[in-house]
């Protein structure tokens, strides 16, 4: 049975404003000209160059995602708005950060990784599932790991997280972080193998593009918990 006390560390960041109401909603109004930027982006410039095989329902799928997100990000800055349903206001900025940090760089970067020719559309599929599903091994290890710790009580007042909260805890991260490690390992060698590449401006945005994706599947598992804590504990409530 959780208790509001079980999660005192996890109101810090509401209470100390990074992630306050008003902060979300400003943060959003430059979230929803990032968001058109990166899109027009990686439609004009990767779309056009990418030979992958899903590329045009992967293209209207994000840019119906990305419109929406970004019509609820300038909804969910006005005041009159967010005041009403400060829940959904978090929710909202759950969903922009992870397609601002999260999805576009990994698409743009499985754009450049397809852009190789003559490889097979099977073979691409394939990375790309598995990339996926890479993604969601480091997911589930990360939320697997923050519900142990909840259960400890290292998120109580007092306990080891909230002592450590800045403190990066290498050994709790080691599976999560080695799953993305090879996540990226086997990237690189496929884009190696297939294309041929030497250029390391390209492998570099990969590890770049890939690398944000797997470090925001870090970040989600405690966005979501601070999401269902909105729902659960009035303590979280800012407005």
């Amino acid at each position: 049975m959780l208790q509001e006390k079980d999660v005192y560390v996890f109101r810090k960041p509401l209470e100390s404003g990074r992630q306050s109401p008003q902060n979300l909603a400003g943060n959003m109004v430059m979230a929803a000209f990032l968001q058109a930027g990166m899109f027009a982006g990686e439609y004009f410039i990767l779309g056009y160059t990418s030979n992958h095989p899903w590329k045009e329902q992967i293209l209207t799928l994000h840019f119906w995602f990305t419109s929406i997100l970004i019509s609820l990000s300038l909804l969910y800055s006005i005041p009159a708005v967010y005041r009403k349903s400060e829940k959904v206001q978090y929710l909202v900025s759950i969903l922009v950060s992870q397609n601002l940090f999260g999805i576009t760089f990994y698409l743009c970067a499985l754009f450049v990784a397809a852009e190789g020719a003559g490889v097979p559309d099977h073979s691409m599929v394939a990375f790309t599932l598995t990339s996926l599903l890479t993604g969601l091994l480091v997911f589930f290890l990360v939320l697997l790991r923050l519900i142990l710790k909840i259960r400890r009580g290292d998120y109580r007042e007092g306990g080891r997280q909230d002592m450590w909260r800045e403190t990066f805890e290498y050994k709790s991260y080691v599976p999560a972080a080695t799953a993305a490690g090879l996540g990226i390992f086997f990237i690189l060698q496929y884009v190696i193998r297939q294309n041929g590449w030497t250029d390391l401006g390209s492998l570099g945005f990969l590890v770049i593009g890939f690398g944000l994706f797997y470090a925001m599947m870090f970040v989600l598992p405690e966005q979501l918990v601070i999401f269902y804590c909105k729902f659960r504990f009035s303590e979280f409530h800012l407005t």
